[in-house]
């Protein structure tokens, strides 16, 4: 986001609700060379698969998710996709790095975090931690495993 812009509490829950709303990236990947993750939660809803395609320069082309997922989930998991989308395995893994440091309430660059930044309060939440993690612990699972071949 630029750093223009105040992230008011109610900004950050309009953000959480258009995603969970109009999730854009909630689908099953039609990829045949897709990866594929599947992640759930025994204290929430959260019962979900998530998809990871690489360009043949090893950038992702295209990150998606499917299930049933909770509001957190649902938004968090869809901000994730769009933040993966056009990195290379080591731009895809700082930008999770980042987001669960900002979680866990250390220190972080927002710079790379973008519409992630509306989940900076979860820890407060502890209950939401889970939920706001859960695609983006599968993804970089994903990226650890595979080199974008």
């Amino acid at each position: 986001m630029p750093t223009s812009i105040e992230l008011t509490p109610e900004i950050m829950r309009e953000i959480i609700m258009d995603h969970c709303a109009n999730p854009r990236h909630k689908r099953k990947s039609v990829d045949p060379k897709s990866l594929t993750a599947h992640s759930e939660s025994v204290n929430c809803i959260d019962d979900i698969d998530v998809f990871l395609t690489y360009d043949e320069n090893g950038r992702v082309k295209d990150a998606c998710w499917d299930g049933v997922a909770c509001s957190i989930t649902t938004a968090s998991s869809d901000i994730l996709c769009d933040l993966l989308i056009g990195k290379d395995k080591f731009g895809a893994l700082y930008v999770i790095d980042q987001y669960l440091k900002m979680i866990h309430e250390e220190p972080y660059d927002a710079s790379v975090l973008d519409e992630a930044l509306a989940f900076m309060n979860t820890s407060k939440q502890a209950a939401r931690i889970h939920c706001a993690t859960i695609a983006y612990d599968a993804f970089k699972g994903l990226l650890e495993e595979n080199h974008g071949k």
